[in-house]
């Protein structure tokens, strides 16, 4: 019995042996095997579980830009005259709020004064001949008078009344209300007003200083109804649609998202570096917004 037992349990074990991974085959082998099997299931993941995206973000339907904070043309003056002369008196400095009407410097000129009596010498002049056009009128319905001189009355009456015209229209074009003129008499210093309300900005003038009629004397801009411009190109036009929804961040404001939505977008292509303006009207203004400020935008498309 004892013969047979012991070649049963030696078959045993050399069968155990060979279902056992030799301790000397390296372990580097193993590895490759299972770097084959990876590779393998990465070939075999099914093409509609990868999503597909445009521009710059990993997430779908999105696409990021950059842009500035702007104004729109009815929310940032230029204060300028169309008559020239010298700083007399102004107190204005960059940043200070003004209210529209509110005076920003005084400015002193001759013509000034020479204007205002043009005008005021022509109005004078317009009521004598109105009347004697009137009595003229009268005479000649009745005959009592020559159609010469009536007419004559006629041509200097018209005359002198498109001469006071001009004349009100140059002083309405400087501010200056003729019923006030009329009322006051001639001012010698003009008032120069702040067009619109808003925050004064680029201030140019100081008492003394010369300007000559168009030159800029400050800017005056309204920050209540800021834009975001973006900064898109021709292949990001197929991504973009008015009403998109719009999400972005601006610098210095420590992360904090706002939104809006894609009120424009621009029909011209900048012929240097091909890109497309896009305005977004912005549904939360924020006090700390400032023209020019850069900011990080993502659009949301329909």
């Amino acid at each position: 019995m004892k013969k047979i037992l012991i070649p049963c349990i030696a078959f045993l074990g050399a069968c155990s042996n060979q279902n056992t991974v030799p301790a000397s085959i390296p372990s580097a082998n193993v590895i490759v095997e299972r770097a084959d099997t990876s590779k393998k299931t990465s070939v075999d993941t099914p093409a509609s579980n990868v999503d597909v995206t445009s521009g710059a973000t990993a997430v779908p339907n999105r696409t990021s830009f950059n842009g500035i904070l702007v104004t729109t043309p009815q929310n940032h003056a230029t204060v300028t005259l169309t008559l020239g002369g010298s700083i007399r008196n102004t107190s204005l400095l960059p940043g200070t709020y003004v209210k529209q009407g509110d005076v920003l410097a005084t400015l002193e000129n001759p013509e000034f004064i020479t204007l205002q009596q043009t005008y005021l010498d022509t109005h004078a002049q317009h009521e004598y001949l109105r009347a004697e056009y009137c009595r003229q009128q009268t005479l000649a319905q009745e005959e009592a008078s020559s159609q010469k001189r009536f007419q004559q009355s006629k041509a200097e009456y018209l005359s002198m009344r498109s001469r006071m015209d001009a004349a009100a229209a140059q002083l309405s074009l400087l501010g200056i209300d003729t019923t006030h003129l009329l009322n006051k008499g001639i001012a010698p210093y003009l008032d120069i007003k702040a067009p619109i309300s808003g925050y004064v900005a680029d201030v140019k003038m100081n008492i003394g200083k010369h300007f000559s009629a168009g030159d800029p004397f400050c800017e005056i801009v309204n920050k209540n109804d800021l834009m975001l411009c973006l900064t898109a190109y021709e292949k990001d036009l197929i991504h973009l649609n008015v009403d998109d929804r719009v999400e972005f961040s601006v610098n210095g404001l420590n992360g904090q998202l706002f939104h809006g939505a894609i009120s424009m977008i621009g029909q011209q292509v900048n012929s240097e570096n091909r890109s497309i303006e896009v305005y977004v009207r912005i549904t939360e203004q924020n006090p700390q917004f400032r023209p020019g400020m850069y900011a990080t935008a993502q659009v949301f498309r329909k």
